[in-house]
């Protein structure tokens, strides 16, 4: 039994599966949203499904393409995927189970959430070779978890909205802006390397610069979201709020390049769940 449990907590560690904090929240605001409120215990199940499904296949996908990478990487060494704690066979039926599963849940939501699940899945997979050829590898990232808000209101009501895609353009701005802060850790080791990222390539003060710009226009789109939305004063707190702590995000990481892990888990994982949940109030007050 001991045996499976191990297997188990090397595969959390492999996708990391409590960072799905960052997505889940804006699945659920946008199907709270979506609904006007309670969306019910099934679109919940699925909704969970299909987040933790997709991202543990975008995660297993890049951990088996960056095994070489992360060998070489000091930061990176430890993980199972490289230490012989996950092989690559089982890394590669873990891809496919979880791909499979995606697009039986997708199936099961609605057809359009089915067709679209196979685009999707290409999306997720293509950010695991991007940094190879392109900095716009940050871009592609805050793309795979900027379709997570789409996914939501699609799930509730087949069909895309113009406050769900601005949204989602926070979504993929706010992702976009904090792995370019994350990034600066491997500046580099990128360099030495000839992997293609924003701080390699341009520098660390470029790329906080750029990353202080993609967070203000993530701020930007959920003021729109919000508006188009019509939605209330809670909305709009969730909306200062998020400016709030990106801006104490952008502090500590100036500030200090080793308290990047703190910005870039804590900050983020609290901004997503304070939106939810002030979105939510903003429901219930109707």
């Amino acid at each position: 039994m001991q045996k499976y449990i191990d297997k188990i907590k090397d595969f959390n560690e492999l996708v990391m599966f409590e960072h799905s904090i960052f997505s889940l929240p804006f699945i659920f605001i946008a199907m709270v949203v979506a609904a006007d409120g309670w969306f019910g215990f099934t679109l919940l199940i699925f909704g969970v499904l299909a987040a933790v499904s997709a991202r543990n296949f975008a995660m297993g996908l890049n951990r088996f393409a960056d095994r070489d990478i992360d060998a070489d990487n000091p930061r990176t060494e430890s993980r199972p995927s490289v230490d012989g704690r996950i092989d690559a066979s089982s890394i590669l039926i873990f891809i496919a189970v979880n791909a499979f599963v995606f697009v039986a849940v997708a199936y099961m939501i609605n057809s359009l959430a089915f067709w679209l699940s196979f685009p999707i899945l290409f999306v997720l997979g293509s950010y695991s070779y991007f940094k190879r050829f392109s900095s716009l590898a940050h871009i592609i990232l805050g793309i795979s978890l900027g379709l997570a808000p789409i996914a939501g209101v699609i799930a509730v009501s087949a069909e895309i909205t113009p406050w769900s895609v601005l949204l989602s353009l926070g979504v993929i701005f706010w992702v976009a802006g904090f792995d370019l802060l994350y990034s600066l850790q491997d500046i580099e080791f990128d360099i030495q390397n000839n992997l293609h990222s924003i701080p390699s390539k341009y520098g660390s003060d470029a790329t906080l610069f750029i990353s202080s710009i993609f967070h203000g226009l993530s701020v930007v789109f959920w003021a729109m979201f919000v508006w188009v939305a019509s939605l209330g004063v809670f909305a709009w707190t969730a909306v200062v709020l998020s400016a709030f702590m990106l801006g104490y995000e952008h502090h500590l990481v100036r500030k200090d390049f080793t308290k990047i892990d703190r910005a870039f888990f804590t900050v983020n994982g609290y901004l997503g769940i304070f939106f939810f949940i002030l979105v939510v109030m903003d429901r219930l007050a109707v």
